[in-house]
């Protein structure tokens, strides 16, 4: 074979430089591909959700622009920015998002490799993001409307589009930490044609018309879980009017259906001074209904803006006793669930019972001097609720360890025993500790976590301080056992396990 022309000692070829870069940079390549594992989706262990949110990071603001173009059926072009603080560090960046196009990903400003992974995405910045240090992805997307309810994600209304991210489908909407346990403040940008309204969470901040299109833009006062976020757009009249201590009220309606709708929405201020009496102040910068019309199935707890179908006002085979408790029940939330907001989805009681304990007792107090009144009240819900818990209990586990939701049906999270069995917790409880040191207890719960995470250990904990006692062993029975446990003060209340417990789905 002919002999390799060699160079001169001391001096290299730069044919012979090339080839040694070269295989440098192929053995570096390597070591990276060895020290970097493949794209995966991850999660933070949530039990019922093990793939939703992400490790590594803490975000602190999400700036989401929307441009929509007047038809529901086409995805949105958008720009979803979000602030963070990286704990440790990172090599890649998992986002949760699903069901768009990405076009573009920057973090900290330089452009970044991104692949999906399931539900994720997963970002390679150009360097490694340090722990402690600030970390800013920007992600030019698009926003899929397609999809159901069922689904969640986007909403198709009869005139445009609104949002029902609850339980983990925000991320089919723009790329987020999708878990509750990562709040964090929202600004929305909203561009549309000039003729709809555009609103979102929080307060209105500016809204700017420009031939054909306006751009509105809001943001929150306080820090908020994905699956609160809110953004609606449509043919909307947008509805003003003064709460308790001057906070400023809007409910955003149909056009048509303005004047229909209005004695049903002059009953907010007086729903909220109810609740107020309650538990304490109203924790957030405004509040309103955005009444849609679509059909959901279901009213959904959206933070500052709950959202309801137009029939549950519009149908006149509801009471009105039954709509007024179903308005109170998402108001509720707004205190419990969207203020202090569960940890872990395993801790949706807390949610969930809440806010059937307030719509019930709402229920109790609007049907006093009725026909209704006797089927109306808290002690006889809460009878009835005893007698079917077993059955909830063995079709949904019990409230505090739920069993995960059907495989593509995650709203089947939403079971009875997340309700009134929850709920019946509550009752146990006051019955327990009386109803003095219950409704302190109340109180102090919102106080001490307001705009924050709490879960079921925080509140077994607050419990026991409040009662001056630990309580920890009966609740551990009425949080997390097969059976239900005794009622206090109520030896003949007895529970059955049907065959098929009826399932429940009205609202969220």
């Amino acid at each position: 074979m002919p002999l390799t022309p060699r160079s001169a000692p001391g001096r290299t070829s730069r044919r012979a430089r090339a080839l040694r870069t070269a295989a440098l940079v192929a053995a570096s390549a390597g070591l990276i591909a060895a020290a970097v594992p493949a794209p995966e989706p991850l999660g933070i262990g949530d039990p019922l959700f093990p793939t939703l949110g992400n490790p590594g990071y803490d975000v602190l603001a999400y700036d989401i622009a929307l441009t929509y173009r007047g038809d529901n059926s086409e995805p949105l072009d958008a720009v979803t920015r979000i602030d963070a603080r990286a704990v440790t560090r990172l090599e890649r960046v998992n986002l949760d998002f699903a069901q768009g196009t990405v076009r573009e990903v920057r973090v900290n400003g330089a452009p970044a490799e991104y692949t999906p992974a399931g539900e994720d995405l997963v970002v390679r910045p150009a360097r490694p993001v340090e722990a402690g240090e600030p970390l800013r992805i920007t992600v030019s997307h698009t926003s899929d409307p397609s999809g159901s309810p069922a689904t969640g994600g986007w909403v198709r209304t009869a005139d445009g589009l609104a949002m029902a991210n609850q339980a983990d489908a925000a991320h089919r909407v723009f790329p987020c930490n999708d878990h509750p346990a990562d709040k964090a403040y929202f600004t929305f940008r909203i561009s549309a044609p000039k003729e709809l309204t555009a609103v979102a969470n929080g307060r209105r901040v500016a809204r700017a018309t420009a031939g054909t299109r306006s751009t509105w833009l809001y943001r929150t006062g306080r820090p908020m879980a994905t699956e609160l976020a809110q953004v609606s757009i449509g043919r909307s009249a947008v509805v003003t009017r003064t709460g308790p201590h001057g906070l400023p009220l809007r409910d955003v309606v149909p056009q048509a259906d303005r004047e229909v709708l209005e004695p049903w929405l002059r009953k907010t201020p007086g729903q909220l001074e109810w609740l107020e009496d309650k538990v304490g102040r109203y924790p957030f910068e405004t509040y309103g209904l955005l009444v849609a019309d679509a059909d959901t199935g279901f009213e959904l707890e959206t933070q500052t803006l709950s959202l309801f179908e137009r029939s549950l006002f519009t149908n006149t085979a509801y009471p009105e006793w039954y709509v007024d408790s179903v308005m109170v029940h998402e108001l509720a939330h707004q205190w419990f669930g969207n203020s202090v907001t569960p940890r872990t989805w395993s801790d949706l009681w807390l949610n969930e019972g809440h806010a059937t304990w307030y719509e019930a007792r709402y229920a109790e107090e609007a049907t006093k001097g009725t026909e209704e009144a006797e089927r109306r009240t808290l002690e006889r819900r809460m009878r009835a609720a005893y007698t079917a818990s077993d059955g909830w209990r063995a079709a949904g586990g019990p409230p505090a360890a739920p069993k995960p939701p059907a495989p593509g049906q995650k709203i089947s999270l939403f079971r009875p025993v997340v309700y009134d069995g929850s709920a019946l917790i509550l009752y146990a409880l006051r019955q327990e500790i009386g109803t003095a040191a219950f409704e302190r207890l109340e109180r102090l719960w919102v106080e001490r976590h307001a705009h924050s995470t709490a879960g079921t250990a925080d509140f077994v904990r607050l419990a026991s301080e409040v009662a001056g006692r630990d309580l920890s062993t009966f609740l551990h029975g009425w949080l997390h056992d097969a059976k239900t446990p005794p009622m206090p003060g109520h030896a003949d209340w007895r529970s059955t396990t049907p065959a098929k417990p009826a399932q429940r789905g009205a609202k969220r």
